[in-house]
């Protein structure tokens, strides 16, 4: 944001809203991702998948990212009736869906309070095919820089190995 200073219908977009936003972003995947972690280091954790190795790693990181941003569901095969995992995926539900709300509401107050301002040469237009294309970017950027690495670690790694067995 070199040089313009962003607004999105006709109001500024300052250093609290670009926080807030990113604080929205990021929160469902550091549950996601920390959860898998402290369920993959924990003997509690590990009891629960029901297939060793990647696969059991699938269904742990299956858990916790529907427990965190979809309906809490679980692959058939975790035992998730724990108290470990009752407890864990209880948190985060609680933390990454309810929680989430408190950025979201502080980036609509604050864009409410903002004053309208006229169109400059500065403002970039949201209903061009360029802000769809960087917005869709984006999201993709943040998804895959975000999720790869575990997914490499469980599905990808699981696919190959049965593809490698044909």
């Amino acid at each position: 944001m070199i040089g313009r200073t962003p607004e999105y219908l006709g109001k500024k977009i300052g250093a609290f809203e670009i926080k807030m936003a990113s604080i929205a972003i990021l929160l469902p995947a550091l549950f996601v991702l920390c959860g898998t972690a402290v369920a993959v280091m924990l003997d509690a954790g590990k009891v629960g998948a029901s297939n060793a190795g990647e696969h059991g790693f699938s269904e742990i990181l299956y858990a916790f990212s529907s427990a965190s941003n979809n309906n809490g569901s679980a692959f058939a095969g975790i035992n998730a009736n724990t108290p470990f995992y009752n407890t864990a995926l209880g948190i985060c539900m609680l933390f990454a869906r309810y929680w989430l709300a408190i950025p979201v509401l502080a980036l609509a107050g604050a864009l409410a309070a903002a004053k309208r301002v006229p169109a400059s040469a500065g403002t970039l237009p949201t209903h061009t095919p360029l802000f769809v294309f960087v917005l869709i970017g984006v999201v993709i950027t943040v998804g895959a820089l975000t999720f790869v690495p575990a997914l490499a670690l469980g599905p990808v790694v699981e696919h190959l190995l049965l593809y490698s067995a044909r």
